[in-house]
């Protein structure tokens, strides 16, 4: 505690160290103005003799034949071997050369005049304009390009260190990617923020302006992808050795717009429609994908061949992430999908044009938006191709790099590790079957084993009907070399199952991983568990619930300790030095150093200047400007206006009914009715609450779209409301992104996280708003329960039923019903009210209503009361004690070290990859 001294609590809250970032005076906009991007032509290749009779019928090269890629963008000229590359091991030309030229590129990353020069090149040679021609969406993508340089140094670097020390590596699978935007977070990485922002100030350009230029990638759309965001900046600070493979989508799921009625409605979202200059095209790098065709078994051996079909090519796509405080610079690579040959001239010179262009339309759909819509039979077959084509490629790719190590196959586990983020990738475990048995040959209890040794599942649900799972005809007919290589994990897993417990053909129903009935699905979180040598669920009360309900029966088969907990984190460097640096700054000068961005438990050191007067106005002062900030904003873009002095509620997630924002929209319209029946006096006594929702509905999701519809139907009454004045203001945001959540998160009082007891896996907005200062409003569920412990719970307004009560709860509204008048007499007169028409025809929320009035599966009427009672201690202390809050606020904050994604990922690398850091040493 000897940092914190009196001459530092002197001079708080805007004195910052030198060196250090400086608070930004940028006004953010909530649009996500476009990103560079572009698609890619695939180049066809040499012209060759075909014949024509082996046209469908695989080719089977051993891998250590097949292409290397040494000499490409991101390759490695250095020997697969575990020493330290000598001067003799110059790969080509004259070494002299190359090293002079290669110093001539290097940029002082505390020189301003060398930062500038590397952006005026990129202006001039790269995008081939004249400084009389330079707008600011020329600045950013010139200045982009010259970070991407940097980058570029450091991922040749630690590539070709760990090339030559050949470690175990981990691959985290994950078919999100919810990055926002790159530049301000690779700067801050490589440690040049205050560096580039002097230069494009001297260029003419305010540095803050260029970053609104950059589109958030439409790579992923929520915790899923963000948290695997998070880990790969981890894996990158804390020195793993590892890469994120995903899908390089065209189209993000959907840009998210609200007609005047308050419907969600979706439009393209063409994040790629310019070039990006944070990926790098690996067009040397692509990977045969085959899909349909038929299966002949080869006789007296466990292989087939897979021939006829389908085919096409992934294409490979990469994307640098830097660590922090480090050389070290991690890699996500996405697939886009190809056609084999892109264009048929026959049919065009024929003139049936149309047929000319079939193929090549048919495979671009693959990788052209995230998440098709499932709800028909074409939308699911294109999911599965998508994940069939990801699995596959990044397969190919992991073993091709394997293979250059000259190891026999039985040593894959020491050298891969794969970790799948939910069940989306569990394509990977019969497809690494599939190339280890019919393309090496290897017997198949042999693959077996070294499949079970190589794969880790993480688990996101513990909702039964949110486990993947695809109808056996539709997977048969795309995979059906697939098919019959889980038919026979099946058989054998069922045999053991058999084994322990003869007899029990209950038990075999239930954990098979093929679903008896009509029709028949592969049941994917199954095979995940069967092929996977871990489970873990991402918060305790999640993986208790795993274990003791939806996988029990796989508890008892393999054990707990198969089974364990890595509760999820976030990134302080992104969620809180980056969206708040004013409360950084703040941090880094009371403590004297900012260690705590890679040791994020420092923090706690922070939590005793609650009792000092000084230190929480500065405090207070930071969340009124992030206030302010926020309330600009929405009045600028959104027609909003809102009381900076009420209590920013913010509830930040997709919408579906476990999250329930229906009890959060019914609790406003609840207030709303208050104020209205309020006299004079009891109005003075009301807490002025600013309510802000962001999140989108799935196309498919009728009632998540009516939620939607309601909330901004309400907005528009309450906001417009002369007689509520300024005590109540609702706003819905549109297109959430992760450039939003950084303006949104920082002002946010309190951070609504309400899903039903049991229903949320972990959750990490709510670490992100807690780290923060936002105080708990939410049930007992997810990683609240961690945030609470850590916190203390004085912190939180903790209400609802908890999760051992839920079914029995669920069970009296099903088959013991009470009327919802007599379940809650509160949530009945909103019910009323809505159905007056109060917020549009009423009739339009019959079927939302309905889920409540019938079976209320999640509990809205039940948690009602207790819901309302929680807001109305929050105005309690809200209205009486400004300082009791803002203590409250600093101890939360400061209290949340644990939850930083480092702790996470050194807790998967410690207890399930049993990965070793290895740092590019500075000489290097």
């Amino acid at each position: 505690m000897s940092a914190l001294t009196k001459d530092n609590l002197e001079k708080l809250p805007n004195a910052v160290p030198p060196g250090h970032r400086t608070p930004s005076l940028h006004q953010p906009t909530l649009s996500r103005r476009s990103s560079i991007s572009a698609g890619h032509g695939q180049a066809s290749g040499p012209t060759r003799d075909v014949d024509i009779s082996q046209i469908g019928i695989p080719v089977h090269t051993p891998r250590k034949e097949r292409p290397s890629h040494q000499r490409s963008l991101t390759g490695s000229y250095f020997p697969s071997t575990a020493h330290k590359v000598s001067d003799e091991d110059w790969p080509i030309g004259d070494k002299t050369t190359w090293q002079t030229a290669m110093q001539a590129e290097e940029v002082d990353p505390e020189n301003t005049q060398d930062v500038a020069n590397s952006i005026v090149r990129h202006v001039t040679t790269t995008l081939a304009r004249q400084a009389i021609n330079v707008d600011t969406l020329a600045a950013y993508q010139a200045t982009a390009l010259s970070v991407r340089d940097q980058l570029l140094k450091r991922w040749n670097e630690t590539t070709g260190y760990h090339t030559a020390r050949a470690p175990k590596r981990i691959y985290y699978l994950s078919i999100e990617w919810l990055l926002g935007r790159s530049l301000d977070n690779a700067v801050l990485n490589l440690g040049m923020k205050n560096t580039y922002e002097d230069a494009t100030r001297k260029l003419g350009f305010n540095f803050e302006d260029l970053i609104d230029e950059e589109r958030d990638a439409g790579l992923g759309n929520g915790g899923l992808g963000r948290l695997a965001a998070c880990y790969i900046d981890s894996m990158a600070t804390l020195n793993l050795p590892g890469w994120g493979y995903g899908l390089r989508y065209q189209y993000g799921i959907f840009k998210q717009l609200l007609s005047n009625s308050g419907e969600q409605l979706e439009a393209p979202d063409p994040w790629l429609d310019r070039e990006s200059p944070w990926e790098i095209p690996r067009l040397d790098v692509t990977y045969p994908i085959r899909f349909y065709g038929h299966v002949e078994n080869v006789a007296n051996s466990d292989r087939a061949i897979w021939s006829g079909g389908q085919e096409c090519l992934a294409v490979a796509y990469d994307t640098p992430i830097p660590g922090y405080g480090t050389k070290n610079c991690a890699n996500i690579r996405l697939w886009k999908a190809v056609p084999q040959a892109g264009f048929d001239l026959n049919s065009f010179n024929a003139g049936n044009y149309e047929a000319s262009v079939a193929a090549s339309s048919d495979v671009g759909n693959i990788t052209q938006v995230l998440y098709p819509n499932d709800n028909m039979y074409q939308g699911k077959l294109l999911r599965l191709k998508q994940q069939a084509l990801w699995t596959s490629a990044s397969l190919q790719d992991i073993l091709r790099r394997f293979s250059k190590l000259d190891r026999p196959w039985s040593e894959l586990p020491d050298y891969v590790c794969i970790q799948m983020n939910d069940t989306h990738p569990t394509l990977a475990i019969p497809e690494l079957m599939r190339i280890l048995i019919d393309e090496e040959d290897i017997p198949y209890s042999q693959a077996w084993k070294i499949v079970t040794k190589v794969f880790a599942y993480t688990n996101h649900t513990v909702l039964p009907e949110a486990l993947e799972k695809w109808e056996l005809s539709l997977f048969e007919n795309l995979l059906p070399r697939h098919l019959q290589l889980i038919y026979k994990i099946n058989y054998e897993f069922m045999g053991q199952v058999a084994k322990r417990w003869p007899g029990d053909m209950d038990r075999l129903r239930r954990m098979s991983i093929i679903e008896e009935g009509t029709p028949k699905y592969v049941r994917m979180a199954y095979l995940a568990i069967v092929g996977s040598f871990k489970v873990n669920g991402v918060a305790e009360l999640h993986s208790q619930l795993l274990q003791s309900t939806i996988f029990r029966d796989f508890v008892e088969f393999k054990g707990r300790d198969f089974f364990t907990n890595v509760t999820n984190g976030i990134t302080p460097r992104r969620w809180l030095l980056q969206c708040n640096p004013s409360l950084a700054a703040l941090a880094t000068h009371t403590l004297g150093s900012d260690h705590w961005l890679v040791e994020s438990k420092q923090l706690s050191k922070l939590i005793p200047m609650a009792d000092n007067p000084k230190f929480r106005e500065a405090f207070r002062s930071i969340k009124q400007e992030n206030k302010a900030r926020l309330a600009e904003v929405l009045e600028k873009e959104l027609g909003v206006s809102i009381n900076v002095n009420s209590i920013f509620a913010a509830q930040i997630k997709r919408l579906h009914e476990y999250k329930r924002q229906t009890l959060n929209v019914f609790g406003i319209i609840a207030r709303y009715l208050r104020i209205k029946k309020a006299s004079p006096e009891e109005r003075k006594k009301i807490q002025p609450w600013t309510f802000i929702f962001a999140g989108k509905a799935a196309p498919g999701y009728y009632i998540a779209k009516l939620v939607i519809r309601l909330i901004n139907n309400v907005a528009k009454v309450v906001n417009n409301d002369p007689a509520v004045g300024d005590l109540l203001r609702v706003c819905f945001i549109p297109d959430y992104s992760v450039s939003i959540a950084e303006v949104l998160i920082p002002a946010a009082d309190i951070s609504v996280q309400i899903s039903t007891a049991g229903t949320e896996a972990s959750g990490t907005s709510n670490m992100k708003l807690a780290l923060n200062g936002a105080l708990l409003l939410g049930t007992v569920d997810g990683a609240n329960i961690e945030i609470a412990e850590d916190s203390g719970e004085d912190q939180c307004f903790m209400f609802g039923h908890l999760a051992e009560q839920v079914q029995d709860v669920r069970y009296n509204n099903s088959y013991n019903p009470t009327s919802l008048e007599q379940r809650s007499p509160e949530l009945y007169e909103v019910f009323k009210f809505i159905e007056s028409g109060a917020f549009g025809e009423g009739q339009i929320y019959e079927a939302l209503l309905k889920t409540v009035y019938d079976h209320d599966y999640y509990l809205v009427s039940n948690d009602f009361g207790s819901y309302l009672e929680a807001q109305r201690l929050v105005d309690e202390l809200w209205g009486s004690d400004q300082d009791e809050w803002t203590k409250k606020s600093i101890i939360t904050s400061f209290s949340m070290g644990d939850f930083s994604s480092d702790r996470s990922v050194q807790d998967y690398a410690d207890g399930i990859w049993n990965v070793a850091a290895e740092r590019v040493p500075d000489d290097q």
